[in-house]
């Protein structure tokens, strides 16, 4: 059985930090493409970035291009999402995905994920 499972999330002010963690078990984690994603209230759920299984590479949202960095740790089964001077539109509920890339650089669509993560509010005061 598949789980992902988020932490990290919390209310922090305008301007500050916070890290989100994606613990998960029941797959071959290092083979699967690793995702963030986000959801306000009454919105879409939006990417916000990707890392590949191979070679590492990511993507990410022009929104939070060069404010937010995602990486992981296949030793021990967790992706992470740093995200840095936040802003208020960054308030959504975060969730971790994994996907089994099979063709193009990388996946931003959710129906290309396969498994998801719970998510975890962010909420970002202004």
């Amino acid at each position: 059985q598949v789980q992902l499972v988020e932490s990290g999330g919390g209310l922090v002010q305008a301007g500050g930090s916070l890290r989100l963690s994606c613990a998960a078990s029941g797959l071959t984690f290092s083979r699967y493409d690793l995702g963030w994603f986000r959801q306000a209230p009454g919105e879409e759920r939006e990417f916000v970035a990707t890392i590949a299984w191979i070679g590492g590479s990511t993507y990410y949202a022009d929104s939070v291009k060069g404010r937010f960095t995602i990486s992981r740790d296949d030793a021990k089964n967790t992706l992470y999402l740093r995200m840095d001077t936040l802003k208020a539109e960054d308030t959504a509920v975060y969730y971790c995905a994994a996907s089994l890339r099979t063709s193009g650089n990388y996946y931003s669509r959710p129906a290309e994920y396969k498994y998801w993560g719970q998510g975890t509010q962010v909420t970002v005061s202004s």
